[in-house]
């Protein structure tokens, strides 16, 4: 017989990651919810996966705590990390829409308490008195501020092309441009006021406040394609078609969002310390 915690240990790091928007911080969590599953009287669990995911939800909860504060001194804007996934987690719109980094950054504005509640009801539907007990507070108490959550984040989150061949042509298109330095090219599929968000974290150059505007971020797609060893690869980011840049030994992940047939918003990561699973395929599950 499988062991429970084996069986659910993806959709463990799921959660997990979606709180912390960390695939560093999220095994992190999951191993420490192993040593605790490893302690309790595994005979008296009635329901090991909600047992599993109310353990992990504290554990994250915990370090959520304490990264936001590291956050907050953080050089430039901060992106989630991303993860390297194949083609089937796109098969699961939702969750293909939830893990994306552009979602992950919404969640990134929500408070501890509200990006559990959020997470866990309306991605993994935990029902509400799961989550009350995980996180201390009564029902009506996770409802209301599952509303909160609920508001905040459909006033922020970015609208998804879900027509994925239409976000593959845009992809498509995107990395042929951005191969040859085409500024036209570029310009041709960006939106006008399509939005680059660079996360280098202060270690690697990159730009600390976003670029607005088709033809500023062509120019400096453009100027990338110049440089030497540069390549570029189509790759699923988070769920989501994407590009992956190599330039003389660096690396740098871009989540696109596309709408309408062009792409609206790229969220650029090359902050060294965030691109350990760009080589390595997330298992993700709900």
């Amino acid at each position: 017989m499988t062991d429970p915690f084996v069986s659910h240990r993806s959709l463990l790091f799921t959660v997990a990651y979606e709180m912390l928007g960390s695939a560093a911080d999220a095994e992190d969590v999951v191993q420490e919810t192993w040593l605790r599953w490893a302690d309790v009287d595994q005979a008296e669990v009635r329901d090991p996966r909600a047992y599993l995911v109310r353990v992990v939800t504290r554990q994250a909860l915990n370090r959520l705590r304490s990264v936001s504060r590291r956050r907050e001194d953080y050089i430039g804007e901060w992106l989630p990390e991303p993860l390297l996934t194949t083609p089937d987690v796109a098969e699961d719109v939702e969750l293909a829409e939830n893990v994306s980094i552009a979602m992950l950054t919404v969640l990134e504005t929500l408070g501890p308490a509200e990006r559990a509640v959020f997470v866990l009801h309306d991605v993994f539907d935990v029902p509400y008195g799961e989550i009350a007990e995980a996180l201390g507070k009564s029902t009506s108490a996770v409802r209301q501020i599952a509303h909160r959550a609920r508001e905040h984040v459909a006033a922020r989150r970015p609208r998804m092309q879900v027509d994925r061949a239409q976000q593959e042509a845009a992809v498509e298109r995107f990395l042929a441009a951005v191969s040859n330095g085409d500024v036209q090219g570029l310009v041709d599929v960006l939106a006008p006021d399509v939005v680059v968000i660079s996360d280098g974290g202060g270690v690697v150059p990159a730009a600390r406040k976003p670029v607005v505007g088709a033809e500023r971020v062509a120019a400096l797609l453009a100027r990338a394609a110049e440089l030497t060893g540069f390549t570029a690869s189509a790759t699923w980011v988070n769920g989501m078609p994407g590009v992956r840049l190599d330039v003389s030994g660096s690396a740098a992940a871009l989540s696109l969002v596309v709408e309408d047939g062009r792409i609206t918003r790229i969220y650029g990561i090359n902050n060294p310390h965030k691109l350990g699973w760009l080589d390595r395929v997330a298992d993700l599950r709900r």
